[in-house]
């Protein structure tokens, strides 16, 4: 668009962000960005989604960008509506997930006498996200945002945060020409690196591959799968990230992370030679940086990843290679013929599937033998979103992840996130299944988000387990202050009938025996359904850990 037409700030944001490809956003409306919605208004090529709390309208953008590769899209207003918003920005950080929140800010003239809502928002949000800015001129606004876009996907993917001024998005400019669509850099791998990364493995005895994390998708799994079977080594992924390859793979050999199997453990301790794609190698993968130490003495390992601040900055590596994960599979793949292949995937794949049964623990709801209804009753690429807490593990233990994507939930350890990511998903992929499982401490932080839900017609199922305490601080203060838990109840309301106030189809399960009917009843229906799971603290999680043995525990 060209010429004399006047138009204002507003309107060329959202003629930047349909340039960029941009066709959903998530916001909780302020008058800081009326000429936003104003040129929302006559923009139907953009849904917009209008949320109940700024935190679930980014947990919903990051959930995008995850499910995307393309950075989800957040609008909130300045003061109380940024400094909701910023969990998102914090869980789309850690997670490396490409998300761009906007915030509406002061007017230009207004700034530093802290005003209405101000906030320095660039001082705020440095530490949280890989860019952070104000656009003061309108007629920057195209660079700003193709900038925003391409610092969200490029490298270590993570989010942006740009403040708009009310009075910039409403001044007057000539119609200026967006910038066309970025595109995630090309990253190829070095060619001679991943031959010595070959040659190296040559030499090795027990290697163990850990994957999953920055810029991890279909192309990074296809060529990976085919290239870690064809030379046999085992597989593991970092914290949450089960989809990396389908786990039903002949050398899949599960996920590290809070609770993983002691076969892997103690596979990754004797491995010889680590592999480790996209992931971080973060503090939830390592146990505390423990099961790989930074120094990782007998061990080598070698690093790939997008982002080279990221090599090295931790852990020290034999071999890294900066390269998009999914350019270096594909190498990987067709440079492997000379490796001859280790007969030790195939083994650590059997010591998953055994891992993955389920064994009864006579609770009276048994969350694990509910967790086999829904693999009996529920289609495999099913797409699992959980926050955070140990209600979690049933699934991250119990559940094999099939399909890409087929996971959301946040490697930050953020409450709050699945109701949220759900009606993200729901939205993305509406012909598949998608349930959020959610504790009831986790539930109540963004239950709110069931009214977006209802409102845009989302196919998902809840699942709220209901032990009436924050269970997993619960845990935590009974191995060091056994039989004192203090701070950590919880007196719940009934969470079925709350569905049912939204507008949700609702049940009640009290017993192992009522969930595989309440699961099919749900699934053969359609909008949002929630099952509220009456489940007893006793049985903290997934891993048999209980409040009795942990109390027991020689001191």
């Amino acid at each position: 668009m060209t010429g004399t037409e006047l138009i204002n700030g507003g309107r060329l944001l959202v003629d930047c962000l349909l340039a960029q490809g941009c066709d959903r956003i998530f916001t909780v409306p302020g008058e800081s960005f009326l000429a936003v919605l104003d040129a929302l208004h006559d923009t139907p090529e953009i849904e917009t989604v209008v949320c109940r709390q700024e935190g679930g309208a980014t947990y919903m953008a990051c959930a995008d960008g995850s499910l995307t590769g393309r950075p989800g899209i957040a609008f909130v207003t300045r003061g109380p509506g940024a400094t909701n918003g910023s969990i998102g920005v914090h869980v789309a950080m850690q997670d490396s997930q490409p998300m761009i929140m906007f915030i509406g800010d002061v007017d230009r003239g207004m700034r530093d006498r802290e005003g209405f809502q101000e906030v320095d928002f660039q001082a705020m949000f440095a530490p949280l996200c890989k860019w952070a800015a104000r656009i003061d001129d309108p007629a920057r606004i195209p660079e700003y945002v193709a900038r925003a876009y391409q610092t969200a996907i490029s490298g270590r993917p993570g989010p942006v945060v740009l403040a708009l001024p009310e009075d910039m998005l409403m001044q007057q400019l000539e119609a200026l020409t967006p910038r066309p669509a970025v595109v995630r850099p090309a990253q190829a791998a070095c060619a001679d690196a991943v031959g010595t990364l070959m040659a190296m493995l040559g030499d090795a005895a027990a290697p163990v591959a850990i994957i999953g994390g920055a810029g991890w998708n279909d192309k990074a799994r296809h060529y990976f799968t085919h290239f870690a079977e064809k030379i046999g080594i085992p597989v593991a992924c970092g914290f949450r990230r089960q989809d990396a390859i389908a786990n039903s793979s002949e050398v899949w050999a599960g996920n590290l992370g809070y609770g993983p199997a002691q076969s892997l453990i103690r596979r990754i301790k004797d491995a010889d030679f680590l592999l480790v794609v996209g992931a971080r190698l973060g503090e939830a993968t390592t146990d505390g940086y423990e099961l790989v130490t930074p120094e990782h003495p007998g061990q080598v390992l070698v690093h790939v990843h997008p982002d080279p601040d990221e090599l090295g900055s931790v852990y020290r590596a034999d071999l890294a290679i900066c390269a998009g994960v999914d350019e270096f599979a594909e190498t990987a793949f067709l440079l492997c013929d000379d490796v001859v292949p280790f007969d030790a995937g195939k083994q650590a794949h059997a010591e998953w599937l055994e891992w993955l049964e389920v064994k009864p623990n006579g609770a009276q709801l048994d969350v694990g033998q509910c967790v086999t209804a829904m693999r009996e009753l529920l289609p495999a690429d099913t797409i699992i979103c959980n926050g955070a807490g140990n209600f979690s593990s049933w699934w991250h233990r119990h559940w094999p992840y099939e399909a890409f994507p087929s996971q959301l939930a946040p490697t930050a350890g953020a409450m709050g996130y699945g109701v949220p990511a759900a009606v993200a998903a729901a939205r993305r992929f509406p012909d598949r299944t998608v349930v959020a499982l959610a504790g009831d401490g986790d539930f109540l932080m963004n239950g709110q988000e069931l009214a977006t839900a209802v409102q845009y017609g989302a196919d998902m199922i809840v699942l709220v387990l209901d032990n009436g305490w924050y269970g997993t601080i619960r845990a935590h203060q009974e191995r060091e202050f056994p039989g004192r838990p203090s701070g950590t109840r919880l007196a719940n309301p009934d969470f079925a009938a709350l569905g049912k106030a939204y507008g949700c189809w609702s049940a009640r399960v009290e017993r192992t025996e009522e969930f595989a009917p309440a699961l099919a009843e749900a699934a053969a229906q359609k909008g949002v359904r929630l099952i509220h799971m009456l489940t007893d603290i006793e049985f903290l999680a997934a891993t048999g850990i209980t409040v009795s043995a942990l109390r027991a525990r020689p001191r």
